[in-house]
């Protein structure tokens, strides 16, 4: 590798992972939000997606310039591929906090709805995972990034759950209907948290076996 592309490889590496750790605090302060709803909380989270939008777009086009310039082959250009595909997950992960933040908007008028504890989990691992997905392109460490493709299966199960209680609750307090279809599209922003991580850990492996595993049993 010259020393010009691994400076630009160098550049789109601190931005992806500045990027990353923008989009966890997103996620964070927005499932926080739900038990403590507020309009300035979805106001902020909108201002930081653009920012996102905006860091998706400069190293996307910082990558494309190093397709021209530099031509890389083999496992640089395998690594350019992961990374625009990377930061494509990071900019669904920043909507998807978004989202949830308007979803807790709608509990501020019922603020005695009752916010399942498994769903903080859920978000926990969640965003756990999407800390681990990044480490393991830090690393390029396929075996972690194989466990965590492992690992959504029990996230997914997580959200059956949730849906459930929550399905429950809305058959005992009609009532709160509305607000408990809020939480309800909370959890399914929150398991596709969970899904986008699994997305990059899928492109890590590629990165690094130049093994396309999408669509596989893993097990």
């Amino acid at each position: 590798m010259s020393v010009h592309l691994q400076r630009d490889m160098d550049s789109i590496h601190r931005d992806l992972l500045s990027m990353c750790a923008q989009v966890e605090d997103m996620i964070h302060q927005a499932v926080d939000g739900l038990k403590k709803p507020s309009v300035e909380t979805a106001e902020r989270l909108k201002k930081l997606d653009d920012k996102i939008d905006d860091w998706d777009v400069r190293i996307e086009n910082d990558c494309l310039k190093i397709l021209a310039l530099h031509q890389p082959v083999a496992n640089d250009l395998r690594r350019i591929c992961s990374v625009l595909k990377i930061i494509a997950e990071l900019e669904r992960v920043a909507d998807l906090g978004v989202h949830i933040a308007e979803r807790a908007c709608g509990l501020m008028a019922r603020p005695d709805v009752f916010v399942p504890e498994k769903l903080k989990e859920m978000a926990n691992r969640a965003i756990d995972m999407l800390r681990r997905a990044i480490d393991s392109y830090v690393e390029l460490d396929s075996k972690l990034a194989r466990k965590l493709v492992a690992e959504d299966a029990q996230i997914d199960e997580l959200n059956r759950e949730i849906i459930r209680e929550l399905t429950q609750r809305m058959q005992q307090s009609p009532d709160q209907v509305e607000p408990l279809m809020h939480l309800f599209s909370a959890s399914r922003h929150v398991e596709r948290v969970a899904d986008h991580a699994t997305n990059i850990a899928e492109d890590v492996v590629y990165m690094v076996e130049g093994e396309i595993i999408r669509h596989r049993n893993l097990e």
